[in-house]
């Protein structure tokens, strides 16, 4: 079973956290700060709603502040001010189907969003350590089934996971360039599909179970073959904080990692999942194929080998792809029934670091 983050190295450190209105990050804010730490947010406002940052602080403002990625002035200010030991950085523009309708404004955000971040990074004295969020779909995917490992090439057939694997490229470059010299490990993460409660983006297969419950209505899937390596937002995140303390500690001289689930787990297809998904939250599963209607090109295949990550980190994932599943029925049921977002995020946090 996998390690899990030290609360003893993570109370009192100062940590920006990018993206903490998201949903990936706003589950990283909660688990930072029952460690803790002191964290300090930047993003957009949340973009859906509702959404699981504003779920979670219904009475209070968090730390940080909303803003663009891309606005550098804004970055050096929140870093300068905030003094952050660790730098996370996971806000992006995070859909495939809408990279193909905004393609250069995806490559702005991921890459020199990513760009704005980095030299912020660059000119805080107290930053020792960057974690750079990215995706499993850096990697030239050939279809062939497959699971890439941190050394295959890196490439995209659809924007987003162009920009991506082009961010992964800049982290490179500010790595030799400028932060290796001034002590700053920097580091990109690369994440197999992360699923858990409080997703509500558009175009995401859980999320869109999940409205499909609530208003009544079909569920219509766009691949419903396709195979993605699917895994709990814990597990992800819990990656993300082993790989970060790590490198503030000079523990790891890898440049990237993939999380993800192991490869000997055999992979789930999405209408498996969708059915799953609402059996677990008490309805007959149904839905209607949609993969005939035209639309942007998707990859069908798609898998991580996240052995480096154990051999580093001794990092594995402590729930199977069939639990990550059913913890994230039991989030989006207990809150469809009127338990409070932010105990039912509290819980999953004890049961997956003390209860597993």
């Amino acid at each position: 079973m996998s390690r899990l983050p030290d609360p003893e190295f993570w109370a009192g450190k100062r940590v920006l956290l990018t993206g903490h209105t998201g949903f990936k990050g706003s589950w990283a804010g909660v688990w930072l700060k029952e460690m803790g730490a002191h964290v300090t947010g930047y993003a957009l406002p949340p973009a859906s709603r509702p959404s699981l940052h504003d779920l979670l602080h219904p009475n209070e403002a968090p730390g940080g502040q909303f803003g663009d990625i891309r606005d550098g002035e804004a970055l050096a200010t929140i870093a300068r001010k905030s003094e952050p030991e660790i730098v996370l950085h996971m806000a992006a523009q995070p859909l495939v189907r809408e990279s193909y309708a905004e393609p250069a404004e995806t490559f702005d955000v991921n890459v020199m969003g990513t760009v704005r971040l980095l030299e912020a990074a660059r000119a805080t004295p107290s930053v020792k350590a960057v974690l750079v969020v990215t995706t499993d779909k850096v990697y030239r995917n050939d279809e062939s089934g497959r699971h890439f490992r941190e050394s295959d090439t890196l490439g995209g057939h659809d924007p987003y996971s162009g920009s991506k694997a082009a961010c992964e490229l800049a982290v490179a470059t500010w790595r030799s360039a400028y932060l290796k010299e001034r002590g700053i490990r920097v580091a990109t993460a690369r994440g197999g599909n992360v699923i858990g409660g409080g997703d509500f983006s558009d175009d995401r297969l859980v999320p869109d179970v999940v409205r499909a419950a609530l208003s009544g209505t079909r569920l219509n899937i766009r691949s419903p073959l396709a195979t993605r390596p699917w895994q709990h937002v814990l597990d992800c995140l819990n990656g993300y904080f082993l790989f970060a303390e790590a490198l503030f500690k000079g523990e790891s001289d890898v440049d990237a990692l993939n999380f993800g689930p192991s490869p000997s787990e055999q992979a789930i297809p999405v209408h498996d999942v969708a059915n799953a998904v609402q059996a677990a939250m008490g309805l007959d599963p149904e839905w209607d194929d949609a993969s005939a209607l035209e639309q942007p090109r998707e990859m069908r295949t798609l898998g991580l080998d996240p052995a480096l990550a154990g051999e580093t980190l001794a990092w594995r994932p402590r729930l199977a792809q069939s639990q990550a599943i059913e913890w994230t029925a039991r989030w989006y049921d207990g809150w469809r029934r009127g338990e409070a977002a932010r105990q039912l995020t509290l819980d999953q946090i004890e049961a997956f670091t003390k209860g597993l």
